[in-house]
């Protein structure tokens, strides 16, 4: 069987549905968009197993500027992505993100702040005797400056807004089919149809690759090596008896990073390259806590030393092996094959600016807002990595 569309997108995640929603609602598109998703429940997604959280702290402009136009859209969501008078609530908070750093790290942090405030990102570095005023439940042992977002960071329900995206782009008229992209029909030049597992193509003006941690190997099918893989990520809840007040996303020195979720706290950490699989599973490394996180935490948070791990999962981050940025636009050669991968653990809070930059590239031929062309394909083989620093 042969289905016709303008636009087949190969993953229905928060960046692919992001995508889908943005095409539908533009009043210069009147094209069939297809979403390819082989799980509709979710299960394993990213975006159902991310912790979620949007911050403007980067030290990539472009990073900033995704994240700007991210947290207007997620404050304003309900008049977005409403549907039939119901509009959606994603919980969002902000309380912030507080990065703290080290005599060593003091440099770095600077000089991300004059990078941040130059994008419009309302940051304050603060001294330790500051910290220790604002925060009197933490150590600031080690600590030499801290890094905290005043409004525009914080935290809210990713499954949530990637359901909205899919909802709204529903009611908008997009198409999405559980199914699984198994190959591509390709020209010298451009990607004619995308091959399903049950034996059915679908013939496509442009086909989209936002396929998470399988965007590596939805490549492969169209003969292109993409540097995206799947990164095992652990986050751990925990119970702590103690009330600790205007508690932010803290990143210590160490690169723990915690926040409070409901009545608990969730933690987790990027863990060492000889402890981070190539070839992840779903089941949770708890040495990662024992070892890693729980020693940090405790250093860092006197009230966390007697804490008690009550629940755990393990999501996939799509880890951009070249430079952990996003893999935005068009393939070199496959003009019609478009990128929205590699997010390294930033998608869920760039899926809503992603989602319009591919959406622009597709109806104008051009980006019209923010300028993505820094996060290119063309850069992976002209070995041009943009750093950033800020990992988390």
């Amino acid at each position: 069987m042969t289905e016709r569309a303008d636009v087949v997108i190969v993953g229905g995640g928060a960046v692919g549905s992001s995508i889908a929603y943005f095409l539908a609602r533009d009043p210069g598109f009147g094209g069939k968009v297809i979403v390819v998703e082989r799980d509709p429940t979710y299960k394993t997604a990213s975006s159902a197993l991310s912790a979620s959280s949007i911050r403007q702290q980067f030290s990539t402009p472009t990073n900033i500027q995704l994240s700007r136009f991210g947290i207007d859209f997620l404050r304003a969501i309900g008049t977005h992505l409403e549907v039939d008078g119901e509009q959606p609530d994603i919980g969002l908070r902000e309380p912030g993100y507080l990065f703290l750093a080290s005599p060593d790290g003091v440099r770095v942090l600077e000089a991300n702040h004059g990078v941040q405030t130059a994008y419009g990102a309302d940051v304050a570095l603060l001294d330790p005797a500051d910290l220790a005023a604002r925060f009197p439940w933490m150590s600031t042992e080690g600590i030499a400056r801290g890094s905290l977002g005043l409004s525009m960071e914080g935290w809210f329900d990713g499954y949530g807004l990637m359901q909205a995206f899919r909802h709204k782009a529903r009611a908008l008229g997009v198409t999405y089919l559980h199914a699984e992209a198994v190959g591509f029909e390709r020209s010298d030049s451009r990607i004619d149809a995308v091959l399903l597992r049950d034996g059915s193509r679908i013939t496509c003006g442009v086909a989209v690759n936002a396929a998470g941690p399988q965007a590596g190997k939805v490549a492969a099918l169209a003969g292109v090596t993409l540097p995206v893989e799947p990164r095992k990520r652990c986050v751990f809840v925990f119970d702590c008896k103690e009330t600790l007040l205007r508690f932010p996303l803290l990143i210590d020195a160490t690169g723990v990073w915690v926040r409070p979720e409901g009545p608990y706290f969730i933690s987790g950490i990027s863990p060492p390259e000889e402890r981070d699989p190539r070839d992840p599973d779903f089941e949770v490394d708890h040495g990662i806590f024992d070892d890693l996180v729980w020693p940090a935490l405790a250093h860092r948070v006197p009230a966390f030393e007697t804490i008690k791990v009550v629940n755990s999962w393990v999501g996939h981050y799509e880890y951009n092996t070249f430079d952990q940025n996003g893999i935005v636009g068009p393939h070199p050669e496959l003009r019609n094959f478009l990128f929205a991968n590699g997010f390294s653990g930033h998608g869920i809070q760039q899926s809503p600016a992603t989602g319009r930059a591919i959406a622009e590239l597709i109806i104008h031929g051009r980006y019209l807002t923010i300028d993505l062309t820094p996060f290119s394909f063309d850069r992976i083989p002209a070995n041009r990595p943009v750093r950033e620093i800020n990992v988390v």
